[in-house]
């Protein structure tokens, strides 16, 4: 059972959909237990293995910055209706794997699941961002993000198995949280190489009058989009391409006033939540990730597969993982949005290098692709529910073979 807030969001979401309609029923059982029936995912995923809270569902919503949620009436019904709803769901099917997305999720999921005795299923945590970070970005007070901080570490260490989404994730959060390392395992994000590649081949929503940059993701500052603004407006490039941002959020009104307040606004085109970024992503000069902090960018994979050079912040963690830099695409220094606007530049103006980077694009993402993907999480899950089934029988006091099937 894959436990999520909800649909809204992005990777982590993604992986869940893929997971929950790709893996082999002959082998996985795949089942989905939200919080609440919400989000933009919500129509691709196969709504029959769908379970929703059974209990107020309508005060589970948990949308838009992190920050929300430590609104009382939210905290109180996360800390009273969360873990009733959990637990609910799990009962119902008694799986003997449970995964839960996210911080949030994840502290819910561990006390529910610690509070079911020896016929309790394993539990994998899954994180896809980097913690501390998103924790000093949701909680102003240094006494608050300290309790979160141990609140976090004491959860990921309770679970059975800590899944990150990139090595460089699994080792920063190791020594953050002081993990066990015989409990990481890392498995990144997957892509749909087929349908990406055929989407991209699509015409765009929109017509565009003049070459384009682009970027996707929520619009919150972890995403760094004030930095690209001040980066484009700097540029030589903005002089005779537009600016693409795909994605919604919190902040796009202030990033509309940033974008008016620096000249651009009128080279600047938001276009807001996309259901097909990759028919953008192909048709870029450049597609550009200015992140603060990242888990794992699947939409940098996603636009290699497209062909798009990739210009990307060496943030913690995971854009490196994906850009190899100087192959596919340039990797510059976080939080610098001179670097970014130098490195738009240059590469803006080196066509042979742009190139060349849109020949290797494709096959560098092919090392995402779904089809390993879900190889890796059936393998995960089939040797976390053997250890279900071994605790199980030793509980009741026989011994038992390991599963060929969970």
């Amino acid at each position: 059972m894959l436990l999520l807030s909800s649909l809204h969001g992005g990777g982590a979401e993604r992986v869940a959909v893929h997971l929950l309609n790709r893996c082999d029923p002959n082998l996985i059982d795949v089942r989905m237990g939200l919080l609440r029936r919400a989000g933009p995912f919500v129509g691709d995923a196969d709504s029959s293995r769908i379970d929703v809270s059974p209990i107020r569902e309508d005060l589970m919503a948990f949308e838009g910055h992190n920050s929300n949620f430590y609104r009382p009436d939210r905290l109180a019904a996360g800390i009273v209706l969360g873990p009733m709803n959990i637990a609910a769901m799990i009962k119902a099917h008694r799986p003997h794997v449970v995964m839960s997305f996210l911080k949030g999720i994840s502290i819910i999921t561990h006390f529910v699941v610690k509070s079911m005795g020896p016929g309790r299923p394993q539990w994998i945590a899954r994180e896809g961002n980097n913690t501390d970070a998103v924790i000093e970005d949701e909680l102003s007070g240094r006494a608050a993000r300290g309790f979160m901080k141990t609140l976090t570490r004491q959860v990921y260490r309770g679970a059975d198995c800590f899944l990150a989404n990139s090595h460089e994730m699994a080792r920063g959060l190791h020594k953050e949280l002081r993990l066990e390392w015989s409990k990481i395992r890392v498995i990144n994000n997957p892509i749909d190489l087929t349908n990406v590649q055929k989407m991209a081949r699509e015409p765009l929503p929109v017509a565009q009058e003049r070459p384009f940059i682009v970027t996707a993701g929520r619009l919150e500052y972890q995403k760094g989009h004030d930095l690209l603004l001040k980066a484009y407006a700097d540029s030589r490039v903005a002089r005779e391409r537009d600016l693409v941002i795909l994605g919604s959020g919190s902040l796009e009104s202030e990033l509309r006033r940033q974008a008016a307040e620096l000249g651009v606004a009128d080279r600047v085109k938001f276009h807001g939540f996309s259901a097909n970024p990759w028919a953008w992503f192909s048709k870029a000069e450049l597609f550009v990730l200015p992140s603060r902090w990242e888990g794992f960018p699947s939409v940098v994979a996603e636009a290699l597969a497209c062909a798009a050079p990739a210009l990307v912040t060496a943030c913690d963690f995971g854009p490196r993982e994906v850009v190899e830099d100087g192959r596919c695409g340039w990797v510059t220094p976080v939080e610098d949005a001179g670097a970014f606007a130098a490195a738009m530049d240059t590469l803006l103006e080196s066509p042979d290098l742009l190139a060349q980077f849109r020949a290797r694009g494709p096959a560098r993402a092919e090392n995402f692709d779904i089809a390993r993907m879900v190889e890796a999480y059936t393998e995960l899950f089939l040797e976390q529910a053997g250890a279900t089934r071994g605790a199980l029988a030793r509980a009741q006091g026989r011994e038992t073979l390991a599963p060929a099937t969970a």
